[in-house]
């Protein structure tokens, strides 16, 4: 069994390779030639925002795919180019080199090798879990923030105008407002049709490449109007060349500059990839293994930075068009990969007539499709919470150093989810005074025993809830200096740590101190092992653990106080009627169900058979 786990984590297409004959070949060939036609103008757009030459963006469409097909686990998801992880690599090298030149190519391949590495090594330490820890609010943010750089980067290509190179955010706008009367009609022209066409086939020709007759769209308008008389710049031609063989930069230096980058752009691949993974996956019911997305996107990152490619990931456009154009298995990644190659040594020659406007354009729709303005709308409206921590991640995202406003988004999530969980409700629960089965409940009009305090405890019992479980235990001494004796449900108790095992022994020994005690009815097992192992199960009494409650109460009753209870005009449970006032107490059987409670633990009810 192990060696069987260990071939499939590193030939995971072996699984699925037997299942290949005639009629998948033929669908996952017409799949992938439908992706690589989408490709191409993707891969040229994607190249422009990271700051690398347009061929660059077709080379990481060319091998990765391959790799991650391979070696992941998800039978559909196409690997390549993305808009996130080109304004991160961006963003990232920029300060160190100038966009387009041999150092920042250089660069660019060290940070993918880096970013491939992280990724492997977390795979292969099956951290798949990882991606979990990165709330939605964190990505829809990051992701909204990243879509206005995208727009603001191209902005200059779209207008026409001069726009500092490297400016932020900020300056940049400030650099369009100063120059907003030096647009170019033609170069505005160019990139408003080459839009209108791609957002026209998209409503009405849905199933057709958009973006590809856009660009073609946008390159007639500029031969029209004519490229060289009114400054509409051109892409250039393209190498006719399969992706060549590179060499990252591993100095010191750069491994220095590229390290915390190459996280953000591993973690920010990874949460693609298992979420787009997983997406398909409802629809097509295939399992998706996390950890093997992490190795295989890793594998894919690392091989690619040595055949000229920068960092790739799942593609939502892409892995979208590849189900449904009905992929069966990986090899429709595979033909995608040998068309989009074969087109470009064809059309390469072609693309020097493309306008850079028309790319703008078609990088401006991208931005806008970026923004998840519904998730937005929700998150605003649902919790306040969740709507700082979206705020913070896009603001951050704008005007500070883009791989660090992801970091803030995941700490800010972190610091609540702490906040959260360090605050477990605890609520009074008392049998319902006129239900025949006598429930538990939580109402503050029903009568409490005097001597005996009733409350559920729904949470962690951990070090940072500690503080907040012991403030309701003494405030209980406060309010009802007469209620010694202090029963916990504890079904809706699903951790407890040390720490947390130290203060219910120590609760338990203050209590019997001042003539009371601790008691704890439903304990699951996974505290109960806790609480044996350190020996706090015996401190805090094995005769005060119960597994069920007409043990609990008739147990507890029985110690209590009988000239308080024959006193007593509540009589919250049945025993109390049976008190006679010469404290001969006769004990009867106790009926109390509870739905919410979990069925009785094995430990504690075999411990007292």
């Amino acid at each position: 069994m192990k060696n069987k786990r260990t071939i499939r984590t590193f030939l995971p297409f072996l699984t699925w390779l037997s299942s290949v004959d005639r009629g998948v070949v033929k669908t996952d060939f017409l799949a992938g030639l439908t992706n690589a036609i989408v490709a191409l103008p993707q891969g040229v757009a994607f190249a422009m925002i990271a700051g690398l030459p347009p061929v660059y963006g077709l080379y990481t469409a060319i091998i990765p795919p391959i790799i991650a097909g391979l070696f992941g686990s998800s039978l559909h998801m196409i690997s390549g180019p993305t808009t996130a992880l080109s304004i991160v690599v961006f963003s990232t090298i920029s300060p160190y080199a100038a966009p387009g030149s041999a150092e920042f190519v250089s660069l660019a391949l060290t940070l993918t090798f880096l970013a491939g590495l992280i990724q492997f090594g977390l795979g292969l330490a099956r951290m798949g879990a990882l991606v979990n820890f990165i709330s939605h609010s964190v990505i829809v943010g990051f992701t909204a923030g990243a879509a206005i750089l995208i727009a603001t980067s191209q902005i200059k290509n779209v207008l026409g105008i001069s726009v500092s190179s490297g400016a932020s955010f900020l300056h940049t706008w400030m650099d369009v407002g100063n120059n907003i009367g030096a647009i170019n009609p033609a170069v505005l022209t160019t990139a408003i049709v080459t839009l209108i066409t791609i957002v026209l086939l998209k409503r009405y020709r849905p199933k057709w490449p958009g973006m590809l007759f856009g660009t073609f769209a946008g390159g007639l308008v500029a031969a029209i109007l004519g490229a060289e008389a009114h400054d509409i710049k051109l892409l250039g031609p393209l190498p006719a060349s399969l992706p060549p063989l590179s060499m990252p930069d591993f100095s010191v230096v750069s491994i220095r500059e590229m390290t915390s980058g190459a996280l953000a752009i591993a973690m920010l691949g990874l949460i693609a990839a298992v979420a787009i993974s997983r997406s398909i996956a409802t629809t097509s019911r295939q399992r998706i293994d996390g950890n093997q997305e992490f190795i295989g996107q890793g594998l894919a990152n690392m091989a690619g930075s040595f055949f000229s490619c920068y960092a790739a990931s799942g593609s939502f456009t892409r892995s979208g068009l590849n189900y449904a154009s009905g992929a069966k298995t990986p090899l429709s990644a595979v033909f995608s990969s040998i068309s989009l190659a074969i087109i470009l040594l064809v059309v390469a020659p072609l693309t020097a007539y493309l306008p850079i406007p028309a790319m703008g354009g078609i990088v401006l729709l991208v931005a806008y499709n970026l923004i998840d303005v519904h998730h937005i709308r929700v998150i605003l409206k649902t919790s306040p919470a969740e709507a700082a921590v979206l705020s913070v991640t896009f603001f951050s995202t704008l005007f500070v150093e883009l791989e660090f406003a992801i970091y803030v988004g995941i700490i800010l999530s972190l610091i609540l989810y702490l906040n959260q969980t360090s605050k477990p409700s605890i609520v009074s629960r008392v049998p319902h005074p006129t239900d025949k089965g006598r429930s538990f409940y939580t109402d503050p009009d029903f009568p409490e025993c005097p001597q005996l305090k009733i409350i559920r405890i729904d949470g962690s019992i951990y070090f940072g809830s500690v503080d907040h479980v012991e403030e309701v235990l003494q405030r209980i001494d406060e309010e009802d200096p007469g209620q010694v004796n202090v029963l916990i449900l504890c079904s809706g108790i699903n951790f407890i740590d040390v720490t947390g095992a130290e203060a219910l022994a120590h609760e338990a020994k203050r209590r019997r101190e001042i003539g009371g005690g601790l008691f704890l009815y439903g304990v699951k097992d996974a505290v109960i092992r806790i609480l044996r192992r350190g020996g706090y199960l015996a401190k805090i009494g094995r005769e005060n653990i119960f597994c069920s409650k007409d043990e609990a109460i008739r147990s507890i009753t029985a110690q209590l106080d009988k000239s308080i209870c024959t006193r007593c005009g509540e009589r919250i449970f049945v025993e109390c009627d049976n008190f006679p006032k010469d404290d001969d107490v006769i004990v009867e059987t106790f009926h109390l169900k509870d739905p919410e409670d979990p069925q009785t633990d094995d430990f504690i009810c075999g411990s007292r058979q």
